[in-house]
C-alpha cells in the first residue's frame, strides 16, 4: 500500500509517501512540505496548495490519502486554516477517485510512538527509526506527515476488518428481516392483473 500522508496547513502543509503493509518494514518514497507565503491573499495560497498535492500526487501516484483530522483549537483563525488546507487535501483525493482516511492527531501518535501524548520530538524520532532515516524530517510538518501515512497502513487491515463485519451484519440483518416476512406477501408480488 501506497499512502500519501498530509499534515495540513497554510503556511507550510506537510506531505509524505509511505509504502509497505502492517507487520512489515516500510519504505518512504518522499517528503516535503508545500509552502505559501503568509501575506498572500487566501484563495491564491489555496491554490498553491492544490498545485502542490497534484504535484505530489501525480509524482507518487498513492492509493490512499491520510489527512489529520482538524481538531479544535483555542486559536480560530489557525483551525480555519488547517481546515482550509485539510479540505483542499481532500478534494484532490476524492477529484482523482483516492480513498480518503482521516486520522486524529492522538491516533497518530499513539500508532507511531505508542502514546497518543507524544510530542513533535518523539514522533519525529520514531518516524526516523521506523522508515530506516539518518535524521528526523525537517520540519516537524514532514515528520507529522509520514507518521500520518505510517498510521494509516498500520491501522487500516484492522479498520477493514471491523467495516467488512459491520457490512455483514447489515446483510444478515436485511436476510433475517426478508426471512420473516409472511409468504404471502412474497407470492403477492410475482402476480400480475
Amino acid at each position: 500500500m501506497r499512502v500519501l500522508g498530509v499534515d495540513p496547513g497554510l503556511t507550510r502543509c506537510g506531505v509524505g509517501v509511505v509504502e509497505g503493509v502492517a507487520g512489515r518494514p516500510l519504505t518512504m518514497c518522499g517528503v516535503g512540505v508545500v509552502r505559501t507565503p503568509a501575506d498572500a491573499e487566501l484563495g491564491l495560497r489555496l491554490v498553491a496548495i492544490e498545485q502542490g498535492i497534484e504535484q505530489w500526487l501525480d509524482e507518487y501516484e498513492p492509493e490512499v490519502v491520510a489527512v489529520e483530522r482538524v481538531f479544535s483549537q483555542h486559536n480560530v483563525r489557525t483551525v480555519m486554516g488547517t481546515a482550509q488546507a485539510s479540505a483542499v487535501a481532500m478534494l484532490c483525493a476524492a477529484r482523482r477517485g483516492l480513498t480518503v482516511a482521516l486520522h486524529t492527531p492522538s491516533e497518530v501518535k499513539a500508532a507511531v510512538t505508542g502514546s497518543g501524548r507524544a510530542d513533535k520530538a518523539q514522533v519525529g524520532a520514531m518516524v526516523t527509526r521506523l522508515l530506516r532515516l539518518d535524521a528526523p524530517p525537517k520540519p516537524a510538518d514532514a515528520a507529522d506527515a509520514l507518521a500520518l501515512a505510517i498510521c494509516h497502513i498500520w491501522r487500516a487491515p484492522a479498520q477493514n476488518r471491523l467495516q467488512q463485519a459491520v457490512a455483514q451484519n447489515r446483510l444478515q440483518q436485511a436476510a433475517a428481516l426478508h426471512a420473516s416476512k409472511p409468504a404471502s406477501h412474497h407470492a403477492s408480488k410475482g402476480r400480475t392483473a
